[in-house]
């Protein structure tokens, strides 16, 4: 069950990512959280590119230089969304 699960999270994932560059950014963010609560459901971790490129606080998902500030120092990533949020990465 947990692999179907899993593919249901990478589908949902690239279809977020391909709205968010068409610039329908509502429907991107509805198919992040729809990837959330399934991976919530059935206790998966979210692939680390989504888990990267969303923002926790507003479920949007993140294009930088559009939608997301990104910057790199002292051996780490910060990710700013346009709502405020940060996350921070380690630099690899």
């Amino acid at each position: 069950m947990s692999t179907l699960a899993a593919d249901r999270i990478d589908r949902l994932g690239d279809l977020a990512r391909a709205a968010a560059s068409e610039g329908e950014t509502e429907r991107a963010r509805s198919y992040v959280r729809r990837a959330r609560r399934v991976a919530e459901r059935h206790r998966l971790d979210l692939p680390t590119r989504l888990k990267r490129f969303s923002c926790d606080d507003c479920d949007r998902y993140l294009i930088p230089g559009r939608n997301a500030r990104v910057r790199t120092r002292d051996g780490h990533v910060t990710i700013t969304c346009d709502c405020g949020a940060h996350a921070r990465y380690p630099y690899r």
